[in-house]
């Protein structure tokens, strides 16, 4: 099983493969990558979550925040989520709990457990999920309004 930062040392490789520098997009507070796709903005890292068993698993995680949840949204805006949600294979609608009003918007999220996961894997999530949330930032955009995604170091 690839350890968390074996995972991210496969994320480096990927960000250099594509041109990029990694060391002009990691925060080491946060022990996160930040690229772009397009007008999406992509957060990488690993997480390590407990088991009952007081093991734990690990999880490559990527998120792209998509548009602020409008003030007046209702019912049909968060069944449109779904509806997307449901379309978007591999990619989930997310918002964070607990957001306050200047902090609440919609999230593409992809995860996936770390066990088995080599680097042609690690590059498959990473360009899926850019695809997927630079195509959902504009066409959500599009139906219901909003600026762009929520500032990230």
């Amino acid at each position: 099983m690839p350890t968390p930062q074996e995972i991210l040392d496969n994320v480096k490789q990927f960000i250099q493969s594509v041109g990029v520098d990694p060391a002009t997009c990691w925060n080491e507070q946060n022990k996160a990558y930040y690229v772009y796709k397009g007008s999406a903005k992509l957060e990488i890292f690993v997480s390590s979550h407990p088991n009952q068993d007081g093991s734990s698993r690990d999880f490559l995680r990527i998120f792209s925040g998509l548009m602020k949840v409008p003030a007046s949204a209702d019912a049909k805006f968060y069944r449109r989520l779904l509806e997307i949600g449901d379309q978007s294979l591999g990619v989930k609608l997310t918002v964070m709990s607990n957001a306050t009003p200047d902090n609440d918007w919609v999230y593409a999220t992809y995860e996936r457990d770390t066990h088995g996961l080599d680097y042609n894997e690690t590059v498959t999530c990473i360009a899926d999920m850019g695809l997927w949330a630079d195509n959902l930032d504009d066409k959500l955009k599009n139906e219901f309004g909003g600026g762009p995604g929520p500032a990230r170091p």
